[in-house]
């Protein structure tokens, strides 16, 4: 089975799931936009008011860059981990490919995030530099860092329905690497000796490369990019086969 015969399948439950979770609120939607706006402003009361890590009005978009696309990751590696496990009662029900659950969790939130990314890049366009030749890379970042996602995000789905004690592990994961990726200040701040072993995660990395073409109207470091593009699309592509070779095997461990 591949996946591309179940595209409906993933287009029709990413929808429903969506449209579900909207309809339980009053403000529906708007929540899209309200939860990651409260969820920087909390950031920019403690890191830029009162530890005053921000040094002028630039620091705002600098913080808000960091943090939504560290948003679309984190959201992504956290609802798609536990994805397989919770839908247990689904999967016994129809015979349906696994690798599905983790990729529907992670359009959920790449869609959610498509949105705050497009009012980041309004704003950045009323107060940054404006639109530069250095937009064109844009595209490629968001590419790899979707690539990064999905593996993470897939080597968890893999093993968490066999470990489940790892869910509640990543919560504090997550929290700890949000602080090491370089959201709150700059890599370059980091001490030279420091610094190799900053830029060993992917998001610093990644993360950096986004505040270069959006807000210093400078080209990221491609090799970077592509060591990051290849290891991830190499290790996505084990994941997956892993959750394809246990297919049979989630259903009878799963509660």
């Amino acid at each position: 089975m591949y996946l591309k015969q179940y595209r409906d399948l993933i287009a029709y439950k990413v929808y429903a799931d969506l449209q579900a979770e909207a309809s339980r609120t009053y403000l529906s939607f708007l929540w899209w936009i309200i939860e990651p706006l409260m969820y920087m402003a909390v950031f920019y009361v403690v890191f830029g008011l009162l530890f005053k890590r921000g040094d002028g009005p630039d620091y705002i978009p600098f913080l808000l860059t960091g943090l939504t696309l560290w948003k679309w990751f984190d959201a992504s590696v956290r609802a798609g981990a536990s994805s397989i496990s919770v839908n247990a009662q689904l999967m016994r029900q129809i015979k349906l490919p696994k690798a599905i659950f983790p990729l529907i969790a992670i359009a959920q939130t790449t869609l959610r995030s498509g949105v705050v990314l497009v009012l980041l890049l309004g704003f950045l366009e009323l107060v940054g530099p404006g639109i530069s030749p250095t937009y064109a890379a844009l595209p490629v970042l968001l590419l790899v860092q979707f690539i990064l996602i999905c593996a993470c995000t897939f080597a968890l789905a893999a093993i968490v329905p066999f470990i489940p004690d790892i869910s509640q592990l990543i919560g504090n994961a997550m929290v700890m690497l949000m602080f090491l990726s370089g959201i709150f200040y700059s890599g370059k701040t980091i001490p030279d000796q420091y610094q190799s072993f900053f830029y060993m995660n992917p998001m610093a990395t990644l993360l950096e490369s986004y505040r270069d073409i959006l807000l210093y109207d400078t080209w990221p470091d491609w090799n970077r990019l592509a060591t990051i593009a290849v290891l991830s699309a190499v290790f996505l592509f084990i994941t997956t086969r892993i959750i394809f070779k246990l297919d049979k095997v989630y259903p009878k461990i799963l509660p």
